[in-house]
């Protein structure tokens, strides 16, 4: 990792000090890299690195409550001594996803709560369909940005190896985001440090994370199917609205977009594997053996795994049969929304499909159902690294920048907004307890990709469904951790190596999970022939030898 100072000069005069701000590198269960970042970091913060940073006073800091369940957190402007509030600032935060209809209202109150700190809040939300070339762009393209979310399957490692990220250390932390440093899960901090950097600020709350797929049920009893348990009774549910539904009224068995990737996932969970490594379909897994560690042996690149050929054929099946468009490589709308809009009688998800669920449901006649295919098999535990918030390296101001993102995941009053809405409006609370309010559909519970970097985990729905509640219930005592979740792959020896292999990957990859191929098993070799004339060896050999330093220095 190339670590780098960046200096200010002014003419006749020396910078007393140095506010480091290093673009790291590297990867967790996701990527890797390490950071490549150039001078103009630090120089475009020149309005704020003037100097050594002030330490926060810690009699503000002794009225706030021991912990986020004891008391309700108020951030205030004495608590942020490095933020110049002489001057008006504003801070642009880019994320992902769908816009709520309430948003704006979101980010007005949050701008009222604001106006104390002579500071405004401006957002940017890349849709899904942008998402793939967007997100990248937004960090590269000089756009005023400061915050962004960013997770491991949302390009984490790879824009940190770019240098995209204001990387910190927990002195930063200390001095510019006291709430954080205050409230946030020790253990946390690991899954976003690279080389001794930290990369992002990871959400504050560690749950199940498994897949299963949601169904429309009206459409399975209408021709004699009442439950799924396995994966041949899914396959048999989509063959049979493949031919019996879609000649007559046109609703597709899944209206896949794009890849069916949240289907592999699903499928995978059969065989009871985590992943070592996973960013831009570079993915390499490795099945779970009570707690050990893997040796280097028993890592494989999970497109080369027995199980992703099974899954291929199956998606073959399908794609054959019909049961979604051949155009669906360029899909647009999500197989989420379609579902939600009638147009799919399946998708495959986390527990939101219960949100499209309510929402088909919504039309008369229409019955749906989750079913966990894998019921048998362990549940992993979404780390707290599976959504993060980062300081973007383009930002002029990453002091204010630090402290509202301090704001938005501690401040109590803020860190409801983003993550419920309006209370009274689109929800109630009693405690810690919360129902969805008369106006929820305007903006529902977490339903920004903000509100999942920034979640602290406390709040619990009042009233949830039986079917939901008995299916989240049904997860806690398989929950399983990744034991290689601190591995972080560094692939700045073989950068161009690996990007070439993803580019490879991003070509093939989605081809298969969508069955669009003529010969599954020739297919995957014309791809791994193109691995190899990227470089796919070079970067095994390097991932490996990175594994086994970590191993064994476990």
């Amino acid at each position: 990792m190339k670590k780098w100072i960046t200096c200010l000069l002014a003419v006749m005069l020396v910078i007393v000090s140095i506010v480091g701000c290093g673009g790291s590198e590297g990867q967790k269960a996701d990527d890797a890299a390490d950071s490549t970042a150039t001078d103009s970091t630090v120089a475009d913060s020149s309005e704020t690195d003037t100097g050594a940073e002030a330490e926060v006073n810690e009699d503000i800091l002794a009225g706030l409550p021991e912990t986020l369940t004891d008391g309700e957190v108020k951030a205030t402007p004495e608590m942020y001594p490095n933020v110049d509030f002489s001057k008006a600032g504003t801070i642009h935060l880019y994320m992902i996803g769908d816009t709520p209809q309430d948003w704006d209202r979101i980010v007005g109150e949050i701008n009222t709560y604001l106006e104390p700190f002579n500071t405004t809040l401006e957002t940017v939300i890349i849709s899904w369909a942008d998402m793939g070339t967007m997100y990248s762009l937004s960090l590269a393209g000089g756009e005023e940005i400061d915050l962004i979310y960013t997770a491991p399957w949302c390009y984490m490692y790879t824009e940190a190896a770019k240098g995209s990220f204001y990387t910190m250390d927990r002195d930063f932390i200390s001095q510019n985001m006291p709430l954080t440093n205050k409230y946030q899960a020790e253990t946390s901090y690991a899954e976003t440090t690279i080389n001794g950097e930290i990369v992002a600020i990871s959400c504050n709350q560690e749950k199940a994370d498994t897949k299963i797929v949601a169904i429309r049920q009206d459409l399975a009893e209408k021709h004699g199917i009442e439950k799924l348990d396995n994966w041949d009774d899914y396959m048999n549910f989509m063959l049979t609205i493949a031919e019996k539904e879609t000649p007559e009224s046109g609703i597709l068995a899944q209206a896949s977009s794009g890849n069916n990737a949240e289907l592999w996932e699903v499928y995978r969970q059969q065989y009871d594997v985590f992943y070592l490594l996973k960013d831009n379909n570079l993915h390499y897994q490795y099945q779970y053996k009570e707690g050990e560690i893997p040796s280097v042996e028993d890592i494989e690149l999970c497109w080369n795994s027995e199980a992703f050929l099974n899954f291929a054929k199956d998606m073959k099946t399908l794609a054959d049969a019909g049961c979604w468009s051949r155009g669906a490589l360029s899909g647009t709308v999500s197989d989420d929304d379609a579902f939600g809009a009638l147009q799919g009688a399946s998708i495959a998800w986390n527990g939101t499909v219960f949100n499209y669920m309510r929402m088909a449901e919504k039309n008369e006649g229409v019955k749906c159902m989750a079913y966990d295919l894998t019921k048998d098999h362990l549940v992993s535990c979404e780390e707290y690294n599976n959504s993060d918030m980062a300081i973007a390296t383009a930002t002029k101001d990453p002091y204010r920048a630090a402290m509202v993102l301090d704001i938005l995941k501690m401040d109590t009053y803020v860190n409801r907004l983003l993550t419920l809405g309006i209370e009274n409006d689109h929800y109630t609370i009693d405690g810690f307890e919360y129902e969805r309010g008369a106006n929820v559909e305007a903006y529902a519970p977490n339903a920004v990709s903000v509100s999942w970097g920034v979640n602290n985990g406390l709040y619990e729905e009042k009233g949830v469904e039986p079917r939901e509640k008995e299916m989240v219930d049904s997860w806690e005592p398989r929950i399983t951790s990744n034991p290689t979740v601190t591995f972080v792959f560094n692939d700045q020896a073989v950068t161009d190596y690996a990007s070439a292999c993803k580019a490879v990957l991003g070509d093939y990859v989605p081809s298969l999970q969508l069955g669009l191929v003529d010969d599954v098993e020739a297919y995957l070799a014309e791809m791994n022939a193109k691995l190899e004339e990227a470089g796919i060896s070079k970067v095994e050999e390097e991932l490996f030898r990175q594994y086994t330093e970590w191993a064994a220095a476990r």
